[in-house]
């Protein structure tokens, strides 16, 4: 059973005098749109009759076939905290349909759906758990996003020097009153750089939680006077802001990753999905990464990854295995930025690591050495290749790669190369200032 009815849905609206109610879904890029009902419409959304012009957004489909329907997830409904002055504001997160009632195959929300549906074929369901960096950054006189910062503290730091302690602590009270389950949050590396960890859940709800995290903490970072980015590298010479992804698959309520009899405590079906995400990560890429931006992180010397590894110690492997074990048992993707699409990011993941499992792929050995102390003759030696230089590269991988196109479905595949191509181009001949005029406030 779901957590909410119709009849939930409506009772809670009335008693808590909610006044307007944003339907939500996001474009294959990841941007969040919303179409805003009153209360007097939600029956007719609860009903599924809420239409909007597809051929609007980005990625969508052309003018000629352009009415969509909204269908609310029902379990996805939540009040605002941060919204109270004139009225209660909720959401729901709705997947996009066609006129005919089947699912429109550019929804990010039904491409996730898709690969959950094979693997819960394999006896499995996947468990994600993400740990989402982001800068607070000062505006301008004019309300617009800089990257200046009167923050001085560094990693694990207090304030006084930590002027982000009472937005990160709003941001976090504010969370758990929607239901999150908040694990830690922190001041991370750089100056004006933070984290806020919650629990892992299942892979849509973690998708979705992805998608309210980003827009709950520029809310309320905007509702304090400044600006929050998930912009990977806005600053140079500094550490960028990642999403690392924790993964697992249950079966039967048992974490199969785990095996107390295997090398480290992983079992085989662990070790094939390593294999599987090291066979097509270069692909990925283009959707872990998604900007032109994110490759200025993916550099050494800031402990985001550079080489395809795998270790169950250091933190200079792309992938790596926490030391948690039982139910814990855990991978780790190190590459992953919170700039991109979370569902799509989630469905190419799967897919890779499925791919692993269903062919029994072997993973290369682990590598137990600081990975940036290996020179290139070294690396060579280890057969251990390098993610892509840039978005142009990760482009071109993505595009070699069948399992993804199989994964996205043709219109998702060919519209996000198509625009990634167009962006890369762009870039190529811009400034620094451009990019970030361009990033800064949009991610």
């Amino acid at each position: 059973m779901g957590k909410y009815t119709k009849e939930d849905i409506i009772r809670i609206i009335e008693e808590k005098d909610v006044r307007f109610i944003r339907l939500q879904f996001t474009d294959i890029f990841g941007t969040l749109k919303n179409v805003a009902i009153t209360s007097s419409q939600i029956r007719k959304a609860l009903d599924n009759k809420c239409m909007f012009d597809g051929s609007s957004i980005e990625g969508f489909v052309r003018i000629e076939e352009s009415d969509m329907y909204l269908r609310p997830d029902l379990d996805t409904f939540v009040l605002y905290p941060w919204h109270r002055s004139h009225g209660h504001i909720a959401r729901l997160i709705c997947d996009v349909y066609k006129p005919d009632g089947t699912p429109f195959e550019g929804d990010p929300r039904y491409v996730l759906r898709k690969t959950l549906q094979e693997a819960a074929d394999m006896g499995f369901t996947f468990n994600v758990g993400p740990e989402c960096e982001f800068f607070l950054f000062n505006n301008d006189e004019f309300g617009h996003p800089t990257t200046n910062t009167y923050d001085t503290a560094g990693y694990f730091d207090l304030g006084p020097v930590d002027v982000g302690e009472k937005i990160r602590r709003d941001i976090c009270l504010n969370l758990e009153e929607m239901g999150f389950e908040i694990e830690a949050s922190h001041h991370e590396c750089a100056t004006a750089q933070h984290e806020i960890d919650f629990k892992y859940s299942k892979a849509l709800e973690s998708a979705d939680n992805i998608m309210t995290f980003k827009m709950a903490v520029k809310s309320i970072a905007h509702a304090h006077g400044m600006c929050a980015t998930f912009m990977p590298k806005p600053v140079y010479g500094v550490a960028g802001s990642g999403m690392h992804i924790n993964m697992s698959l249950f079966q039967n309520g048992k974490n199969v990753f785990a095996d107390p009899n295997g090398e480290n405590g992983l079992s085989d079906i662990a070790r094939h999905f390593i294999a599987g995400l090291i066979r097509h990560v270069k692909g990925c890429c283009a959707l872990t990464n998604p900007l032109v931006n994110s490759y200025k992180r993916l550099v050494p010397g800031y402990e985001a990854p550079c080489y395809i590894a795998w270790t169950s110690a250091n933190r200079s492997a792309l992938i790596r295995v926490p030391t948690a074990r039982g139910e814990g048992t855990r991978v780790e993707l190190r590459n992953p930025d919170p700039s991109g699409n979370p569902y799509l990011q989630l469905a190419v993941l799967l897919a890779a690591g499925l791919d692993g499992v269903k062919n029994q792929l072997k993973p290369p050995a682990a590598v137990s050495t600081n990975i940036y102390d290996l020179n290139p003759v070294q690396l060579a030696e280890a057969g251990i290749e390098s993610l892509p230089a840039d978005l142009k590269e990760a482009v071109v991988e993505m595009q070699k790669d069948p399992l993804l196109r199989e994964a996205l479905g043709d219109h998702v595949f060919q519209k996000y190369i198509e625009a990634k191509e167009k962006e890369w181009q762009r870039f190529a001949t811009t400034v620094t200032q451009w990019e970030l005029q361009e990033y800064l406030g949009k991610f």
